[in-house]
């Protein structure tokens, strides 16, 4: 869909829903590749308001990460709750309007934490912006799921949560940095926690899914499309995960260190939760072990021409240090 043909559903849409006068006077695609977003602007009468939408990719079934509809419930359940987000103001699958399911969402003000908007914060502001962060990520998983999340259906347990993944090993380009993946696969299972905490889980919680403002201030939890219904500590073991140089062969590289680690991330959680939530190593380790597998599907994609993304060729050689970090975390 070209944005021109966009902009005049996108009008339709807002005089139809917000002002019969809107006239929508600014309109591009959206940052992320997870699914089809974009950013506009609406003049109204009563002045100019900016939106965010979001659609699923094109030619896919709108299931999984492609059905919106899912962010869509967990982020009506956050409603109440000090969580900051940018609220569902319309949402449907009402395919006169775009063909396919959406939603809309007001213009948070801010950025993610990459690249020169980081630079910008000295230590003690990124110790702070952090400590809302995991802050946030508590208050995600104290959310009253049973009550207001039934669409996204029960966990279907430990078993699937490391199986799942099988059918995209036989797929992962430079099969050789996945040699400890049988090893670490089998100690997930023999080692899979017993009585772990459920809920609504984020499913991609880290710094480029979390917008603030320039002063600092956590605006948004942003990206939704990996959300359901889990281990809430999957979401902890993935911010320290990815926040841990052990992990990777190029964490200066990836700007670990910038803003805090692994082991001050998790005491941060612990005290926001409140409660013991007990140990988390098998969660870091399930965490390192899906994002290796994804890194070798993803490389094999690019390499084989089905979806351009040369980052993967950097990300490579990480699917082993991923799993040799897994196989440390379950005790190999």
């Amino acid at each position: 869909m070209d944005l021109e043909d966009m902009r005049e559903r996108v009008t339709r849409f807002m005089r139809a829903n917000l002002d019969e006068q809107a006239d929508v006077t600014h309109i591009e695609p959206g940052p992320g590749h997870a699914g089809f977003s974009y950013l506009f602007d609406v003049q109204t009468r009563e002045g100019l308001r900016q939106f965010f939408m979001r659609l699923p990719p094109p030619n896919v079934k709108w299931e999984g990460t492609a059905d919106v509809l899912r962010q869509v419930t967990s982020l009506n359940a956050l409603k109440g709750s000090p969580v900051p987000h940018a609220p569902v103001l319309w949402s449907g699958d009402d395919l006169q309007w775009f063909d396919c399911p959406y939603f809309i969402q007001p213009r948070v003000e801010g950025d993610v934490l990459r690249g020169d908007y980081l630079q910008q914060f000295n230590q003690e502001q990124r110790h702070a912006m952090a400590r809302q962060a995991m802050t946030a990520l508590a208050e995600i998983h104290r959310v009253d799921w049973q009550e207001a999340a039934n669409y996204l259906g029960e966990f279907p347990g430990f078993e699937w949560d490391v199986t799942r993944w099988d059918r995209f090993v036989e797929r992962a380009a430079e099969p050789q940095y996945l040699e400890l993946q049988p090893e670490v696969r089998q100690r997930l299972l023999n080692q899979a926690p017993q009585g772990a905490r459920l809920g609504i889980f984020h499913g991609d919680f880290q710094w480029a899914n979390l917008m603030y403002s320039e002063d600092g201030k956590l605006q948004a939890v942003i990206d939704w499309e990996l959300t359901g219904i889990g281990p809430t500590l999957n979401d902890v073991g993935w911010i320290c995960a990815f926040n841990d140089p052990t992990a990777w062969p190029d964490a200066g590289a990836r700007g670990i260190g910038q803003m805090p680690q692994a082991e001050e991330l998790e005491s941060m959680y612990r005290e926001a939760w409140g409660e013991d939530i007990g140990d988390l190593k098998w969660f870091k380790a399930l965490a390192v072990y899906k994002f290796g597998i994804i890194t070798g599907l993803n490389l094999s994609l690019h390499r084989r021409g089905k979806r351009h993304d040369p980052h993967w060729e950097d990300m490579a050689p990480g699917m082993q240090t991923n799993m040799e970090y897994a196989m440390r975390m379950l005790g190999g």
